[in-house]
C-alpha cells in the first residue's frame, strides 16, 4: 500500500511541516540550497534526481515561501533559486539531522564540517558557537570537508564543495 502525501485528520505541526519537506528529494535539494548550489542543473546533476521530480519539489517550495525563484539571464531567460527567509529557518533541523546521520549512520568522522566564520570555532551539537554563545545562523557559517569525507566526485558542485565556504553564498558563478 503506498503511502499517502498528507497527514490529514492529524493537527499536529510535525505532520504539515513533514507534508512539505518530509520527503527525500526535498531534503537534499534544501541541503543543497543551503550549500549554495542555486541553478537547476547544478541541483540535477549533483543530486542525481529525475528532471521531473527536481521540477516538482522546487515548485512546491517555491509556492511555499521557502525558495524563491530570480532570474539572473534574461536571453534565453534562466533562473535560479534561493532560500528565502522561511526557507533558512530550517537550517537548525536540517544541521540536528546531518549531525545525527554523523554520529549514527556513518563511520563516525564528519564527512562535513560546520565552523562559525566569524571566530573559526566549530559548532556544537545544537548549531551554537561554543566561543560566542549562540546558535550561527547559517549566513555565519562555514562548511568545509571532514576527515569522514570519501573520495570527491568529479562534478562541478563537488569541486566547489571540496573547498571551505559560506552557507547561502553561490556556489557555483553565475
Amino acid at each position: 500500500m503506498a503511502l499517502g502525501k498528507d497527514y490529514q485528520g492529524q493537527d499536529c505541526s510535525l505532520a504539515r511541516a513533514l507534508e512539505l519537506v518530509g520527503e527525500r528529494w526535498t531534503m537534499l535539494v534544501l541541503r543543497d540550497a543551503f550549500y549554495g548550489v542555486r541553478r537547476f542543473s547544478d541541483f540535477a546533476d549533483h543530486l542525481g534526481i529525475p528532471r521531473a521530480v527536481l521540477t516538482e519539489r522546487l515548485q512546491a517550495l517555491v509556492e511555499a515561501g521557502v525558495l524563491a525563484r530570480q532570474r539572473y539571464q534574461e536571453s534565453p531567460p534562466r533562473d535560479e533559486y534561493v532560500l528565502t527567509e522561511v526557507g533558512q529557518e530550517l537550517w537548525p533541523a536540517l544541521y540536528a539531522l546531518s549531525r545525527w546521520g554523523e554520529r549514527h549512520r556513518t563511520t563516525g568522522k564528519p564527512r562535513r564540517v560546520f565552523r562559525h566564520a566569524g571566530c573559526g570555532r566549530r559548532l556544537d551539537l545544537a548549531g551554537a558557537c561554543p566561543a560566542c554563545g549562540y546558535v550561527v545562523p547559517p549566513a555565519e557559517v562555514e562548511t568545509r570537508l571532514g576527515p569522514g569525507a570519501g573520495p570527491v566526485r568529479d562534478d562541478p558542485v563537488n569541486r566547489a564543495m571540496a573547498k571551505p565556504h559560506r552557507l547561502l553564498e553561490p556556489l557555483l558563478p553565475a
